[in-house]
């Protein structure tokens, strides 16, 4: 059962979509890739190969647009105004995004799942790691973590409060306690365009907080697509959601 809700975001100032897909289960907010829309999973055939797991009722499938990720690499806005953006879509994600998937699944304080590929991979690591009281694992695959690349120079407040692997090593109290009752799950293959150390960057800055993740290597055979995103997903999934 798929089911489609659109609203006009004041935090992130655009229409925004929530596509479902299930009715019963876990629920998994899965972020598109880096300029991917909320049905981006979909023509990808993702959902199609978590059909099992949709059809037994083990997971719902939530997805939204990645409006931050699709300014990033547009080339076309300044890297303040990106930074400000990514800052506004994790208020979306959690003052707008988590309260309807709650309501969908009717509970307050159910607990959620974040995966991704790629870009979708941070936005998943990022919502877990600032709201590990919403969400309690993140499937991070194939994963870019370090956006400073784009910054062009301009760090700032926006961009800090954003990137796990820049804010956490100074994170301390109550956030960090949850947090380290969560797990972050890092698979990645090491074929064509994959850069595996980008995971291993961010377990490192994990681990030293005394966060629970695991980097898991697929290997040379594996590379920076959707047909090896649509065989890990799955697996992840069935074990841990």
């Amino acid at each position: 059962m798929k089911a489609v809700e659109r609203w006009y975001s004041g935090n992130v100032e655009q229409e925004m979509q929530l596509v479902r897909w299930g009715t019963f289960g876990t629920p998994v907010l899965l972020f598109p890739t880096a300029g991917g829309d909320a049905e981006e999973v979909e023509r990808f055939h993702l959902i199609g190969a978590l059909q099992p797991l949709l059809d037994a009722g083990r997971i719902k499938v939530y997805s939204t647009d990645s409006v931050a990720g699709r300014a990033w690499f547009a080339g076309q806005h300044s890297a303040e105004y990106c930074s400000r953006l990514q800052n506004a879509f994790d208020t979306f994600i959690y003052s707008e995004l988590t309260p309807a998937i709650r309501a969908d699944c009717r509970s307050n304080d159910i607990e959620i799942v974040t995966a991704g590929a790629s870009i979708g991979a941070f936005n998943a690591v990022a919502t877990l790691c600032r709201h590990p009281d919403a969400y309690k694992l993140a499937i991070a695959m194939s994963g870019t973590f370090d956006l400073s690349k784009y910054l062009e120079g301009t760090f700032n407040h926006d961009f800090y409060f954003s990137s796990p692997l820049h804010y956490l090593p100074r994170l301390e109290g109550p956030q960090l306690a949850m947090l380290q009752q969560r797990l972050v799950l890092l698979p990645s293959g090491e074929g064509r365009y994959e850069d595996i150390g980008e995971s291993w960057r961010i377990a490192g800055v994990l681990g030293a907080k005394g966060v629970p993740n695991r980097v898991d290597s697929w290997g040379p055979d594996w590379h920076h697509d959707w047909e090896t995103w649509r065989e890990m997903l799955p697996q992840y999934l069935a074990k841990y959601a």
